[in-house]
């Protein structure tokens, strides 16, 4: 199957996924322009260094997440991933699939096999995946919409854990100038209008897709469904949102729902400034 993957991905490289420019406004990052010295040593190593830890990854993904701590911080990711194994994938997360994107997290994603192994209070930090795939609101730009539902399905029932360090591409904000404060840990959205509908819209433009057509497309995943932790979550901070895709549902697991705080700690045991 991931051969087949790979061959599809291989030929749709002509097709293009769109472009999505970084969001939230501003330039990359303050700073002076670089200079030729900086382009002739990068050109250098380049040639003369190995990147292999990068070049594993293979997989792009375009999707949203909310902050488990502030869910109105709504955040679009586009995620480039090495898929390590069959059990679990690692990705670099940017505001955008230009070259002036900014880094702005990380995910990673374990089957849920891993996640049933997890410690009890780890649960915390890892959100579900299936309202993600089956609402069509998770998509792999320029990938031909059979290679994408196949690849898509080998993610019917993992989780996500992910951590968002700088603040940008937070839906109707500007974005930070550079990556300010602690990081935030991301959830999914699990129910139907949770996501903004202008937010999907807007990326549905830039990226050339159609979340209602992979929503329908994706219904008979379903069945491969299972209910999964920590899916209603975030619903006290939506009341508003109603329904689901067939085969999303709650586990009924409360392990999932404490939001963790994080904290400097000091030499001592001692929270930093104590």
């Amino acid at each position: 199957m991931r051969r087949l993957i790979f061959a599809l991905v291989v030929t749709s490289t002509a097709c293009g996924g769109g472009n999505t420019p970084p969001q939230g406004g501003g330039s990359t990052a303050p700073g002076a322009a670089r200079t030729a010295k900086t382009g002739a040593l990068e050109s250098g190593a380049n040639l003369l260094q190995a990147k292999v830890p990068v070049e594993q990854i293979s997989m792009h993904l375009n999707g949203f997440h909310a902050a488990k701590d502030a869910p109105s911080m709504i955040m679009e990711s586009d995620h480039y991933c090495n898929q390590v194994n069959e059990d679990f994938a690692q990705c670099a997360l940017f505001d955008g699939n230009g070259k002036d994107a900014r880094l702005h997290g990380v995910e990673y994603i374990i089957s849920e096999k891993l996640y049933g192994q997890l410690p009890r209070e780890e649960k915390m930090y890892w959100h579900p995946h299936n309202y993600e795939i089956l609402s069509g609101q998770l998509v792999m730009p320029g990938l031909p919409e059979a290679a994408e539902k196949q690849a898509l399905k080998t993610k019917i029932n993992s989780y996500g854990k992910t951590w968002h360090f700088w603040k940008t591409g937070v839906h109707g904000e500007q974005a930070d100038r550079l990556p300010y404060g602690p990081p935030h840990l991301a959830w999914s959205f699990n129910h139907d209008g949770e996501a903004p509908e202008e937010l999907i819209e807007s990326r549905d433009g830039r990226l050339k897709t159609d979340t209602q057509q992979r929503r329908d497309s994706r219904a008979d995943l379903a069945t491969l469904a299972q209910p999964q932790g920590g899916v209603d979550v975030l619903a006290a901070s939506f009341p508003h949102a109603k329904g689901a895709p067939a085969g999303v549902a709650d586990n009924g697991d409360s392990t999932p729902r404490p939001v963790p705080t994080l904290g400097l700690i000091g030499g001592d045991g001692r929270p930093k400034g104590q």
